[in-house]
Parts: C-alpha cells; structure tokens; sequence
C-alpha cells in the first residue's frame, strides 16, 4: 500500500502548467512541521514536500490556495530520477506526493492573521431576498425553569456487572 497523508502551509504560489495534450497539472511544495522542537536552536524543524496535483485537483488548488495556505494532501508516494544537463553522471532523484484529494484547512480568521495568505472561502452570487419582519410578533412569557422536572437518581436503573448489560 502507498498511501501518503499530510497537512502544512504552502511555501510559495502553485505553479499551474498545461501539458500537450490539454490536461492541467500543479505543482507546489508544503511544509510540515515536525512534531518536535530542536534543543539546540529552540526552534520546529519543517519538512519540504514537493506535492503534483492533475486535473480539476491542479485547477482548484491553483485558484483557491495561495503561500502560506494551509491543506491537507492525501495522496501516493512518486520516486523518480533524471540525468543532470551539465554534468552527464550526476543522477538526481525525485520524491513527490501525487494528489488523490486535498481538503481545506484553514479559515478566515487565518486569513486575518496571516496576511490573507490563507484560504478565503469562495463566494457564491445567490442573494437572498431581504427578509420582513412580521407585522406583530406576539410576545412569548419568559419561561420559568423553576417548575420544571429534571428526574432524579431513583428513575435509572443499576447494573451491577457486565452479565447486566442488555447488548
């Protein structure tokens, strides 16, 4: 099984290309902060993930995340390797998440305070016809909790094992 999960912040702007054939592809990288603190500097380390993503996936990361968005990735684990231009016998070697699904995980109130880098919420154009209020409401007697029964202990029945319990 080859199933990778991770949530961080966008490093920079997803970088939407088109292929040959038509199909949209994005490519962006996410840090993910390690789950401990260095000693030494006092500081979190963060993970680089690079991150491709196909499709509709490549189009709505592209429109709705931006640096310092946060997301959360699921996808699989993709290695690779490729032939340096200058230098014929260096190989360098790729690992990059391919996107199954990706899920929001910020809010607006992110958004405040970090800059409007994080996600904002698309808007849709409905606009609700303004509401009336009615022409008399009647007015409701504040209710009174004084009088009103709650139970006691003696309503519950005690199980004294688990030979008791009726499942």
């Amino acid at each position: 099984m080859n199933k990778v999960i991770i949530m961080g912040r966008l490093t920079a702007d997803p970088d939407l290309r088109t292929t040959q054939t038509g199909m949209s592809t994005c490519r962006f990288s996410v840090a993910v902060d390690r789950p401990f603190i260095d000693k030494t500097t006092g500081q979190r380390q963060a993970d680089f993930i690079r991150c491709t993503a196909w499709d509709k996936s490549a189009e709505n990361i592209n429109r709705f995340f931006r640096k310092g968005s946060m997301i959360m990735i699921e996808g699989s684990l993709r290695t690779g390797s490729y032939q340096d231009k200058q230098y014929q016998d260096v190989t360098h070697y790729t690992t990059d998440v391919f996107v199954d699904r990706w899920e929001f995980c910020g809010s607006k109130a992110d958004s405040a305070v970090n800059g409007g880098n994080a996600y904002s919420a698309p808007r849709n154009n409905y606009q609700a016809p303004p509401q009336q209020a009615p022409a008399s409401v009647p007015q409701q007697p504040a209710q009174n909790n004084e009088n009103m029964s709650y139970g006691t202990y003696n309503d519950f029945e005690e199980i004294l094992g688990d030979s008791d319990i009726p499942f």
